[in-house]
């Protein structure tokens, strides 16, 4: 591990150097406008970690969907139980799945039976723009469920009419068909997407089967814009050994997730007001033996009904930002039972500046009515100063909360044990940062601490034992990270380098218990890099490598490889995943695939 920092080190002071030598690509990430907090500010200008995935950096990678391009972002742990990022569950600075919150356009997608949910409706990257990462405090502006961070989905924007068709196959008999069209009319414009994908598998009962359907419609777009945004994603998968028990072969699940919601923005002077509802559902069907449906069985509906305002007024004081929402979730299950919460929450913050605007200090706090839980009240402070025009400093603390999901309280089964007393998680987080931004080259590094209280853990007494639910008394989690692009060209054709580190030191108090599924498997260090080389015009290459290194003492290596080529209306494909053949599990005890390759093609009709 040491000769890789050192290494990353070294390759990191070069490129600062040559930066500053080479700094007038027209490509850039500075005025790109942070859309999912309320107070609307240009990436530059926030005082927050927040990182950027752009719809380019996810095509050069060559990956096919949300989970496997979040690999490549240095403090998120991507956990699989596959190919194609089946069953992923997402961890930000050593947190737990339940603790991520996942939002598409700013419409929170939380789940209330579980975060294993989470990525149920990731949405198919040919409808994104760009992906927003928001770690550390400064997400506290998300409120419940945002805990160590949340990731927010931009769907992309109607320019013009187009019409995409792609089809990929290859390795464990995959096979992924893709459509994509967009249309602007006068008055609205659509992006219509369909996919379909599946496998045979990489082991015994891994196969899978996915349809997703998009659409996002803009009407009346001339005046004040209603927009439509419709999802729908139908997962059927074979879990072996993904619940708890390694000898489970046969389990079986199938997920219906959906979402539909309506937004529009209104602006009256110095005010704006985004007023938004929506409707999120979904369907989880388990089967411990998937021959025998009749053995043990689990059904779970969830619904969720939202309605949010949110806003900004702009005066000479700064820009305050607002915020109410009410939610109200529904579960009807054969496990869980049927319950019922309502979740009412107030947001305010607001913005100074001073001494010409080089330092900006931003106070929030936010209240929580719970149904079921105490009332919440937990607020936050963001201060950043402006050093240059491309350099920043900035600091972040706040309270973070979680109440449990319907797994947490109810869910009892052969390996699991619930716990209805449980209370709501709390963490005071501080976070100390920097960043410089230009048109060529973008470097942040933060160094973080996270004093989690009642954390939710899963412990037991023997390893044959069941996992019981219970609130451990505390976890420090502290730790830094770095990432940084740099991108140059060769010949006028463009080259970018993209490296990322990540040190994670989760403190949690030993449990009485001998076994405690918090501490197990959680990263301690972390490093991703891609290389983004274009060769000759029409060909691009880009090769991709991440180290992770786990408290449970397993370590490994893992190598990615792309390759496409685009001749006029036609763009070939090839991604190698895990060129070296890496024995490594990223969840359980579930052995991630050795090398395997997929092949593309797509057209771009006229």
């Amino acid at each position: 591990m040491k000769k890789v920092f050192y290494l990353a080190s070294l390759l990191m002071s070069t490129l600062l150097m040559n930066a500053q030598e080479n700094d007038q690509k027209t490509d850039t990430l500075k005025e790109v406008v942070i859309s999912s907090s309320r107070i609307d500010l240009p990436f530059k200008e926030n005082s927050r970690t927040i990182q950027i995935v752009t719809a380019e950096d996810i095509k050069k990678l060559g990956v096919t969907n949300v989970a496997d391009a979040l690999q490549q972002i240095a403090g998120i742990d991507v956990r699989r139980q596959g190919v194609n990022g089946m069953q992923s569950d997402l961890y930000i600075r050593g947190g737990s799945f339940d603790q991520t919150l996942l939002l598409i356009d700013g419409i929170k997608v939380d789940d209330a039976q579980t975060g294993h949910h989470t990525m149920n409706l990731a949405l198919p990257i040919e409808v994104i723009k760009r992906i927003e990462v928001i770690k550390g405090p400064a997400a506290r502006i998300f409120g419940q469920n945002a805990f160590t961070g949340a990731i927010n989905i931009v769907t992309k924007d109607v320019e013009d009419n187009s019409l995409v068709a792609k089809v990929q196959g290859g390795s464990f008999d995959q096979f992924i068909a893709e459509v994509t069209g967009t249309v602007s009319l006068k008055e609205s414009s659509h992006i219509v997407h369909f996919s379909k994908n599946f496998s045979e598998g990489y082991r015994h009962n891994s196969d899978f089967d996915n349809t997703n359907y998009v659409l996002k419609s803009q009407f009346n777009k001339n005046k004040l814009p209603i927009e439509l945004l419709t999802s729908y994603s139908e997962r059927k998968f074979g879990a072996n050994g993904f619940y708890g028990i390694p000898s489970a072969t046969e389990q079986y699940e199938e997920t219906q997730a959906s979402l539909i919601g309506f937004s529009t923005i209104i602006k009256n002077g110095n005010w704006t007001f985004k007023p938004r509802v929506y409707w999120r559902r979904n369907q989880d069907l388990y089967l411990y033996i998937r021959s025998n449906p009749s053995a043990y069985r689990n059904m779970h509906i969830t619904n969720k009904v939202a309605a949010e305002l949110n806003g900004s007024y702009q005066s000479n004081v700064g820009i305050t930002g607002f915020g109410v929402e009410f939610s109200k979730y529904y579960i009807s299950s054969n496990r869980l039972g049927d319950n019922q919460r309502e979740i009412a929450t107030l947001f305010l913050e607001h913005r100074f500046q001073f001494f010409n605007n080089i330092l900006d200090v931003t106070p929030g706090i936010s209240a929580s009515y719970f149904s079921d839980f105490d009332n919440q009240f937990f607020p936050g402070l963001d201060v950043g100063v402006k050093i240059s025009d491309n350099f920043r400093a900035y600091g972040n603390i706040g309270t973070s909360y979680r109440v449990p999901t319907y797994t947490n309280l109810y869910y009892t089964s052969p390996t699991t044990i619930s716990n209805p007393d449980l209370n709501t998680e709390e963490a005071f987080s501080q976070e100390v940062g920097f960043k410089y931004i230009s048109n060529r080259f973008n470097l942040s590094v933060a160094a973080f601490n996270r004093d989690a209280d009642n954390l939710i853990d899963y412990v037991r007494e023997n390893s044959t034992d069941a996992w019981q639910a219970q609130n451990i008394q505390s976890v420090r989690t502290k730790g830094y990270e770095t990432q940084l692009d740099y991108s140059f060209t060769i010949h006028n054709l463009s080259q970018k380098i993209q490296l990322g580190y990540a040190y994670l030191d989760n403190d949690v108090k030993k449990s009485e218990a001998n076994f405690s599924q918090y501490a197990i498997n959680s990263m301690k260090h972390q490093f991703t890099s891609s290389f983004q080389f274009n060769f000759f015009k029409g060909l691009n290459t880009t090769i991709a490598y991440r180290y992770v290194e786990r408290t449970a003492g397993m370590s490994y290596n893992v190598y990615d490889a792309n390759i496409s080529y685009r001749i006029r209306a036609i763009e070939l494909s090839m991604f190698a995943n895990n060129i070296f053949n890496a024995d490594y599990i990223e969840s359980g005890m579930i052995p991630m695939p050795k090398g395997n390759v997929l092949f593309g093609m797509k057209y771009f009709f006229k």
